[in-house]
């Protein structure tokens, strides 16, 4: 039987191996001052340094710690993925392992998960400790992933949040990709609408480089798309491509009556008439037609797919676990 615990502090790591003593340190002494039932979870995302080592020693040392390591790197959602589906605690806190987020936080955000009845906290770094070329362009994203998803939040991508265990558990099977920095619109998406905000202290890197370059942008621009479009039309593609194709081969149809009703007037009114592909609008008319068609199609194959179950459990990405005992919830 899984013990139940208040809170889960969950961090996924990329070679950090010089910060993770000293992260952990200052996690056990906020919890042991405000005297939660923790467990500090772990998640080594293919490390290449002696991260793992370090995990494994501090398993060793304090029974509340659990660590997970994949064989490879797969990114940052398979980690959060892959954590959410192990932890235990009531209450699930995710945190960087690079010292940004400050620990200091904790106590507050587990107050308003439990006591304000919030789903889903999510941190705003106000005061951000990064040079223009990385805040102007989260600025940005911020700014379409509140307008395409009606989410109020000024920082979708802070890595320090709070959750329901059921918000996380619920979640946890949808994603992929980078979907981690768009977590709050998966789980308002979801159904957890409670959602809310909290300034938090952002901290200036202590060890080593970001793992992160400016394409991340990019691609949680392109991920709020695709979430997008799941939500409104994953349980029904015929609705978007099969309105996206009558509207294309009504269209063409119509085009091409027009050309046919043309040459038949000027037939009858004994007027030399053009061949109809001399009229650009018979190509235009044609393409429709066929766009049409194939929209069709991608929305009976879309409507197909649906229909399959997908089970993913991730379990082919983990090398090794330390501090599991009895059956693995993942």
């Amino acid at each position: 039987m899984t013990q139940s615990l208040q809170l889960t502090v969950l961090i996924p790591l990329y070679n950090e191996e010089e910060s993770l003593p000293e992260l952990h340190d200052w996690i056990v002494r906020v919890v042991t001052e405000h005297r939660f039932t923790y467990e500090i979870l772990f998640v080594d995302d293919g490390s290449t340094d002696d991260s793992w080592s370090v995990v494994e020693r501090l398993a060793s040392d304090n029974p509340n710690v659990r660590g997970i390591r994949f064989n490879r790197n797969y990114g940052k959602t398979a980690a959060l993925q892959t954590g959410f589906q192990a932890v235990r605690g009531q209450v699930v806190i995710t945190m960087d392992a690079d010292l940004q987020d400050s620990p200091d936080e904790i106590p507050e955000l587990y107050r308003m998960i439990v006591e304000d009845k919030y789903d889903l906290v999510s941190g705003w770094k106000q005061k951000r400790y990064d040079p223009i070329t990385k805040t102007l362009p989260t600025k940005l994203f911020n700014a379409v992933s509140r307008w395409i998803s009606g989410v109020p939040l000024h920082d979708f991508n802070c890595g320090l949040k709070a959750y329901k265990q059921k918000v996380v558990k619920t979640i946890a099977p949808t994603l992929y990709g980078d979907m981690h920095r768009n977590l709050p619109i998966v789980a308002n998406w979801n159904g957890f609408g409670r959602i809310g905000e909290k300034v938090v202290q952002h901290r200036a890197r202590k060890y080593g480089t970001t793992k992160f370059g400016l394409e991340r942008f990019v691609n949680g621009f392109l991920d709020v798309l695709v979430i997008a479009f799941v939500h409104r039309f994953s349980k029904r593609p015929m609705h978007f491509f099969g309105t996206l194709g009558t509207l294309s081969f009504f269209i063409g149809t119509v085009l091409a009556a027009w050309l046919i009703v043309e040459k038949l007037i000027h037939i009858s009114q004994g007027v030399k008439f053009r061949n109809a592909t001399d009229n650009p609008l018979f190509y235009f008319g044609l393409v429709a037609i066929i766009l049409g068609v194939q929209m069709f199609l991608a929305g009976f194959l879309g409507e197909m797919l649906v229909r399959q179950s997908l089970n993913r459990t991730g379990d082919h990405l983990i090398a090794e676990r330390v501090g599991f005992t009895g059956a693995v919830p993942v």
